[in-house]
């Protein structure tokens, strides 16, 4: 997910730097742009560092920049590369520029060309606020689905008092994600996720893993992070990048990813198991490289079932939380498969997906689960597995307000 925060001229605009750093804490890429009068309060060097992105200064490029071809149709191609417009804070200028179609800079140019959805944060004097041009401006904007988060009344900088104060910016990242249909309903929970293989080491060179590529995990990841969450992501060897505002563990077998959620379940108002955890390990480890055999034999154990473990050290809390929840990768029997492994490993859910099927689960980007719950099934449809991660976020969420299911 890409937002462009729009940062005006004005004694707030030092506050949007709290906003970039929301943003990325729910794994949202930020690109700045900002006008010529919030450049007077807030160099552009201190949203490059913190959001790791160009930041845009006007239509042409800077002064110390040659002027091309790029930079005159830049406000084209950010337009349509962005899922949402949110400036804050937003001027009285500003929002006569948007009302009226002015186009005469970076920003108001962005907000013609861009079919997203548009946030604005207003901050400015009393008076200005309350001017009717202004509200008839802000009433402009309503009736065409901009989305204004109003601003707080109290002391201002010039020294008045009455609304005009920019809302915090809390209230602002959670009414943007919102109109981007992402609920901050996970807002001060943490979700502690599994993704990811594990690897059982042979040899030195060879392990015992499966087709998992930590997809559904990630995924998840970095959706709970979208709902606000605190997110402790214990991922087996993958080739993915984890979100930045996770708190990763690396991980490679099955002991060690055991030992990394059991240090931390406590933490936890959610749990889902989404890694596909080897079933055996090798009993000896040979500690040098095996040559080429005409055969080889090899002696399995069964791995700790981490699940299981989670299962009946929070039953013999007494308590509920935290919610449960674990994955089945099944090629039959999916539903049958998944009430028993739910009954016997005393969890709230299990997401059960039939990997037999071509073009999803295993090594996609698209997947189709089943929920299964001591009261109900629920089917998800076939679609990314981002939406898919969404729509177990959801179930877990229910789960929690839903009354005990009787034993």
């Amino acid at each position: 997910m890409k937002i462009a925060l729009g940062v005006s001229g004005g004694i707030a605009a030092y506050k949007a730097a709290e906003i970039v750093r929301l943003l990325q804490d729910r794994d949202v890429r930020v690109q700045v742009i900002m006008t010529a009068a919030a450049q007077e309060f807030v160099r552009p060097l201190t949203f490059a560092a913190l959001s790791g992105e160009k930041v845009i200064t006007g239509m042409f490029g800077s002064a110390a920049e040659q002027p091309n071809l790029d930079s005159a149709v830049e406000h084209i191609s950010v337009a349509q590369s962005i899922d949402c417009l949110l400036v804050a804070p937003a001027t009285a200028d500003v929002l006569a520029k948007f009302a009226q179609g002015i186009a005469n800079d970076f920003l108001s140019t962005l907000y013609l060309a861009t079919t997203a959805p548009v946030v604005v944060a207003p901050a400015m004097n009393v008076n200005m606020w309350e001017h009717p041009a202004t509200q008839a401006n802000l009433e402009t904007l309503r009736r065409r689905g901009v989305t204004i988060v109003e601003p707080d009344s109290g002391y201002l900088a010039c020294g008045m008092i009455g609304a005009g104060r920019l809302a915090g910016p809390e209230q602002i990242v959670a009414a943007t994600l919102e109109r981007l249909g992402v609920a901050q309903d996970l807002a001060g929970e943490t979700v502690l996720i599994t993704a990811g293989p594990t690897h059982e080491p042979i040899d030195p060179v060879r392990y015992l893993s499966n087709r998992s590529s930590g997809r559904m995990g990630y995924a998840l990841a970095e959706a709970a992070l979208r709902r606000g969450a605190k997110v402790i992501l214990v991922s087996g060897p993958t080739a993915l990048q984890p979100p930045a505002a996770a708190e990763t563990i690396f991980v490679e077998t099955a002991q060690q990813m055991r030992t990394a959620v059991l240090d931390r379940w406590e933490q936890a108002s959610f749990i889902i198991m989404a890694a596909a955890v080897a079933d055996y390990h090798v009993k000896n480890v040979s500690p040098e490289k095996i040559k080429r055999k005409a055969a080889l034999e090899l002696q399995l154990e069964p791995n700790p079932d981490i699940l299981a473990d989670l299962g009946s050290l929070r039953h013999a809390t007494g308590k509920r939380s935290p919610i449960l929840i674990g994955f089945a990768a099944e090629t039959g029997d999916l539903l049958e498969n998944a009430r028993s492994k739910l009954s016997k490993k005393r969890v709230d859910a299990i997401v059960v997906n039939d990997v037999a099927r071509a073009g999803i689960g295993f090594d996609n980007d698209r997947n189709e689960v089943t929920i299964v719950i001591p009261t109900d099934i629920i089917a998800v449809p076939e679609a990314g597995k981002l939406e898919i991660a969404q729509k177990i976020l959801e179930a877990a969420i229910r789960i929690r307000q839903q009354p005990l299911a009787p034993p």
